[in-house]
């Protein structure tokens, strides 16, 4: 990396945490006050309000205005190039400006601010916000992992049997529900425990953080962890699809269409489990 690279990257972090705490500050003060008639149903259990719209312009806002000649994917209704996920030629921030809105929407504390930062393809910036526990993890490339300013590592539990495991259950895409559901049978017996909190970012985060030992999800999209695989992997840990294949192999899935995410220690026997959950071209 150059050191106009690296210039850029120091400053692209400083708008990024300072965007998603402005969001998570705007977020928090309509926590309670909003209504059915506020509610957009975006498709089968997928809604937005008047809240994630906000919370996006003024991520997006500071975002442009500091690097105006970036490409942007948000995900309520943004995207200025519509350019695939691999083998992008220049820089392209990846944003989910309320990640667990239906969640946020029943009043259940777990719900965060997410943005991340491409080159190329590579993931080189990532920040997730907490928002009901105020707390800002982030990670750039090749320089670790941090929650609010302190170094994080991945836990050190080498076994299943030692692990708690995070997922979110298939709610729009009832495919996967088959698979999904002998695929946790084999968890709840091998595992500590199974947990579905509900928002993809913030597993992710606290799989980096130590608190969870694993992730794993079907069928999200691109924004819910594009930042969440950098706070894994700078952390110690590993993400890949569903049969074990890094990102940068081309016949992985996209970012987001499939993901384990891992303390890279029971990476194996996480992927061993997931056989029902493979698609015909990912097996």
């Amino acid at each position: 990396m150059t050191a106009s690279s690296t210039s850029l990257l120091d400053d692209a972090l400083q708008v990024a945490m300072r965007a998603a705490r402005s969001a998570a500050r705007f977020i928090q003060s309509q926590s309670g006050r909003i209504h059915s008639d506020d509610v957009r149903d975006k498709g089968l259990n997928d809604f937005a309000s008047y809240v994630d719209e906000e919370a996006q312009r003024i991520i997006l806002s500071e975002i442009l205005a500091a690097f105006p000649d970036h490409d942007v994917l948000a995900e309520e209704g943004f995207a200025e190039s519509g350019i695939p996920l691999r083998g992008i030629p220049g820089w392209l921030w990846i944003v989910d400006p309320l990640d667990g809105t239906t969640n946020f929407l029943h009043g259940v504390p777990q719900y965060g601010v997410s943005i991340g930062l491409q080159f190329g393809g590579q993931m080189m910036l990532g920040v997730v916000h907490d928002v009901c526990r105020n707390e800002t993890f982030h990670a750039l490339a090749g320089r670790g992992t941090f929650c609010d300013g302190v170094p994080c590592r991945v836990s050190h539990r080498a076994r299943l049997a030692e692990s708690l495991i995070t997922t979110g259950f298939p709610y729009k895409q009832f495919a996967y529900l088959d698979g999904y559901t002998e695929c946790i049978r084999r968890f709840w017996q091998d595992c500590r425990g199974v947990r579905r909190p509900g928002s993809a970012s913030l597993d992710m985060a606290w799989v980096a953080c130590g608190r969870f030992e694993g992730f794993f999800e079907q069928g999200i999209e691109a924004w819910d962890v594009a930042a969440g695989v950098l706070l894994v992997t700078e952390a110690g840990g590993r993400f890949t699809d569903f049969s074990d294949r890094e990102p940068s192999d081309p016949s992985s899935h996209p970012l987001g269409s499939e993901i384990v995410a891992s303390n890279g220690l029971i990476h194996g026997e996480m992927i061993d489990r997931l056989g029902t959950l493979r698609t015909p071209d990912s097996a």
